[in-house]
């Protein structure tokens, strides 16, 4: 088990961890962690960014961008996030937590990045950089050595026009949350049949995430 960096300032790490809805049930007059979240986006992915620069000199962009979003996306951050046991120390309104916001991939991520956002402000880039060398970095080598680079859309699109001459289509199945912070879930569909569903903040994140739970049907990981 990792350990969490200590920080100076006690208010943004508690901050990092404090979803909107708690504030609805307190007297304590603090801020959710919205605002780190979006701050700490943007730091996970220059770090990201410059480390894989650095490391795959021979990777063009299309293959750089490819290994950030395998890094940075929903799923991943709310992985590490799980491991890091974040979900033990967010705070929940009751309704929330009766929802098992505690183990919502979405929460999770959110948690993470805003956790990142935090430590940014609090102790500066390099130790954000220290934390995501023991976290989050090392994964890049491993989908490296899985060849886990090819495109999900594209690979699933392979095998469908294989097996029927036909593109899989993608439809936006849901929208949620405020303009500032949309949740997408997109169906990927094969003659008009669902295969599976995607969520992300992008609907090509959404896209992406659909293709890849397709490709386990199938049988194939990118």
């Amino acid at each position: 088990m990792i350990d969490l960096p200590v920080f100076k300032n006690k208010k943004l790490f508690e901050q990092a961890f404090t979803h909107r809805s708690y504030l609805n049930e307190t007297k304590e007059k603090i801020s959710s962690n919205e605002r780190l979240e979006f701050f700490g986006d943007s730091i996970i992915s220059f770090v990201v960014s410059k480390f894989l620069y650095n490391k795959y000199g021979n990777f063009d962009e299309g293959s750089l961008t490819n290994m950030r979003s395998l890094l940075v996306n929903t799923k991943s951050l709310a992985q590490i996030a799980r491991e890091l046991n974040f979900g033990k120390l967010l705070r929940l309104s009751k309704g929330e937590e009766e929802s098992k916001g505690r183990e919502s991939t979405s929460l999770l991520a959110n948690c993470f990045e805003a956790f990142i956002g935090a430590l940014f402000l609090d102790q500066g880039v390099g130790q954000v950089t220290k934390f995501l060398s023991k976290v989050l970095l090392p994964k890049a080598e491993l989908y490296h050595s899985k060849k886990a680079l090819k495109d999900p859309k594209s690979l699933l699109q392979e095998i469908i026009q294989a097996k029927n001459q036909i593109s899989p289509a993608y439809k936006v199945l849901k929208e949620e949350g405020p303009a500032h912070n949309k949740f997408f879930t997109v169906g990927v569909f094969s003659n008009d049949v669902l295969l599976s569903e995607g969520r992300g903040k992008s609907k090509q994140e959404a896209e992406k995430d659909a293709a890849e739970h397709a490709l386990l049907t199938f049988g194939s990981k990118t």
